[in-house]
Order: C-alpha cells, then sequence, then structure tokens
C-alpha cells in the first residue's frame, strides 16, 4: 500500500510560486524550493518530477486564481460596469495577490503577473509555460470583454468600441503598470497610469 503524502500540496505549490516570482525559474534551484516549501528533494521530485513540474503546477494554481479573481472583479449588472473596470484597473497597482496562505511578495517586481513574468522569462523556448500564460491572459480578457459590453449596454462606453480590442489594451495597460512598478515608480505615479487609462476608455457621444 502507498504512504500518502504528508505535506499539504497547495501550500507547497504556493510556496513555489512565491519563490519562483522572487527569483525567476531559471535562478530558482531544487533546494531553494525545498527551503521555501519545508519538503525535502526527494518528496519534491516524488510530487512533480522536476523543477519544472513545480512551475506547471503553480502557473496552473495561479491561473486558475487570477481567472476566477477577475470574475468575481468583473460580473455584475450592467448598471456599475463600468465603476467595476476602473476598479480591475486600479487593482493593478497593488500587484498580484498572493495565496491566502502565503506571506506577501518582498517587493512590487515580486508581487507582478506570475504568468506574464514567467513568460517573458522561458516563454519563447517553452511551449507549456506559453500554453498555460495564453490561456490565463485569454480567460481574464473574456471578463474583461464581457464586462465591457455591460458598460456599452448601460450607455457607459461607446458603442463603436470593440470589447475584445478594449479588454487586451486594458491588460497590456495592466502589465506595463507591473513594469513600472518593478522599476521603482511610486503608488501615486503608478494610479496616475490607471486613472489616465481608465479616463481614455471611449465614452459615448451625446447628441445635443
Amino acid at each position: 500500500m502507498a504512504r500518502p503524502r504528508s505535506f499539504d500540496r497547495d501550500h507547497v505549490i504556493h510556496a513555489a510560486e512565491r519563490q519562483f516570482r522572487t527569483t525567476g525559474y531559471n535562478g530558482t534551484s531544487v533546494e531553494d524550493i525545498s527551503a521555501a516549501t519545508g519538503l525535502g528533494s526527494g518528496s519534491l521530485y516524488a510530487a512533480f518530477g522536476s523543477k519544472h513540474g513545480v512551475l506547471l503546477q503553480a502557473m496552473d494554481g495561479y491561473s486558475a486564481r487570477l481567472t476566477q479573481s477577475a470574475v468575481e472583479a468583473l460580473a455584475g449588472p450592467d448598471e456599475g460596469a463600468l465603476e467595476r473596470l476602473h476598479g480591475f484597473l486600479l487593482g493593478a497597482v497593488d500587484g498580484v495577490p498572493l495565496a491566502d496562505d502565503v506571506p506577501p511578495a518582498p517587493d512590487r517586481a515580486a508581487a507582478a503577473c506570475f504568468a506574464a513574468k514567467t513568460a517573458l522569462e522561458i516563454g519563447t523556448s517553452d511551449p507549456e509555460v506559453a500554453r498555460i500564460a495564453h490561456a490565463t491572459f485569454s480567460a481574464v480578457a473574456t471578463s474583461v470583454a464581457e464586462c465591457v459590453r455591460a458598460a456599452q449596454r448601460n450607455g457607459d462606453i461607446g458603442p463603436d468600441a470593440d470589447p475584445d480590442d478594449l479588454a487586451y489594451l486594458l491588460l497590456t495597460l495592466i502589465r506595463g503598470i507591473d513594469a513600472a512598478g518593478a522599476s521603482g515608480q511610486s503608488l501615486g505615479r503608478l494610479t496616475s497610469i490607471a486613472e489616465s487609462a481608465f479616463a481614455l476608455l471611449p465614452r459615448p457621444r451625446h447628441r445635443g
């Protein structure tokens, strides 16, 4: 009979994610993950197969968490959709939160989007990482686009704007906020960027 695992798999994955966020994939060793998770290297290999296996599990968990967070932040009635988009943009200023059972990231760079950071580092040479990152952005973009459509139905965003194009524009701006935050820009500057992006959303033309 196989012995049951004696560790909390989710906690291990979240702790590994935090380590990858801080030191990157190439800068993280199995020993680093072992120290971060409290799990021996033998147990890590037995549970995940490799460092790469830990990364893919961490990315899958992050993708599900980020997608659910976007749904919760953006879904709702047509009335209030514009305010939800505003809040979504401002939420990017603080970075992407880690799981509830993991301490906050040590700095703004480590709090940036995990999928984007990893895709930028190794996505061009790692098809699995590229696949997860693409699926993550597509899922979040779908929620943003649906919120844009709701705002259009409520008369708050111009009806001629393409919701999908606007969704990817906003996500691109949010990733830019991540980059600016990682470079040391102040909270006030990041907030100003988010507010400027919100102000540029196409509003309907009112006939006078």
